[in-house]
């Protein structure tokens, strides 16, 4: 089960460079519900989501690199290209930054997951987050990829 909160970013941390960095790249073979295939590093990632906006089922299974530009030919839309931060919060929570290239960039999400839907009810934005567009279809990356 995936408990996930997004929001628009102010402004970047500090000293970005101090946290973690993945480069990925990810491409869409169905919307609904959701059939993603990633490449975050060289790891290449299978990934199937059910409905929903904050809380929805999530399964990952690992892919190969040949599999992986396989599916990729397949992709139905435009390939999402970012950055992603992973920036330690209290509580073990983790911030994932995401910083968008090509067709997207400028865009700049943050997206938190959580252990459970209390927790998740229960966060506080950093003041460096703006809008919580969690519930905003436009910015989840299925409906960014058409």
């Amino acid at each position: 089960m995936e408990i996930e909160r997004k929001y628009l970013v102010k402004n970047l941390p500090a000293n970005l460079n101090q946290y973690h960095c993945l480069t990925i790249e990810q491409a869409y073979l169905n919307r609904e519900p959701v059939v993603r295939i990633r490449k975050q590093n060289e790891e290449y990632i299978l990934t199937y989501k059910g409905n929903g906006m904050m809380i929805r089922e999530e399964y990952n299974l690992p892919l190969d690199k040949a599999s992986y530009e396989h599916l990729r030919e397949k992709a139905d839309g435009k390939i999402i290209r970012k950055k992603r931060y992973i920036i330690p919060i209290e509580n073990g929570l983790k911030v994932e930054l995401d910083i968008f290239e090509g067709v997207h960039q400028g865009l700049v999400l943050a997206e938190i997951e959580f252990p459970d839907e209390q927790t998740c009810n229960a966060f506080q934005p950093l003041d460096w987050f703006a809008e919580d567009v969690t519930m905003k279809k436009e910015y989840h990356n299925s409906y960014m990829s058409r």
